[in-house]
């Protein structure tokens, strides 16, 4: 997965999140704004579980993990990028 990353211009024309941010701002706005509350009840989700297997003071700790393991934080990143721009424009057209 991290080769399709390698050289973003090559294969994106642009980085995965100027792409996202393409087709957020031009794709129907229904299927945008029903994507996002997808987007923010599964990290609304996710955030709880953290709450309860780590502690409730979890900003930190994201703070920590992210700046160990910043590429694979970044790789991930672009991963999400993808699959939300897929999931925005097959739901457009």
């Amino acid at each position: 997965m991290y080769g399709m990353f390698e050289d973003e211009d090559d294969v994106f024309m642009g980085s995965p999140k100027s792409k996202f941010m393409d087709v957020v701002f031009n794709a129907n706005n229904d299927v945008v704004r029903h994507e996002l509350e997808n987007f923010i009840e599964k990290f609304a989700t996710m955030e709880l579980m953290l709450e309860e297997h780590v502690s409730e003071d979890i900003d930190q700790q994201i703070k920590t993990f992210m700046y160990s393991n910043q590429d694979d934080v970044e790789t991930k990143s672009k991963s999400i990028y993808i699959e939300l721009m897929g999931t925005i424009l097959s739901q457009s057209e």
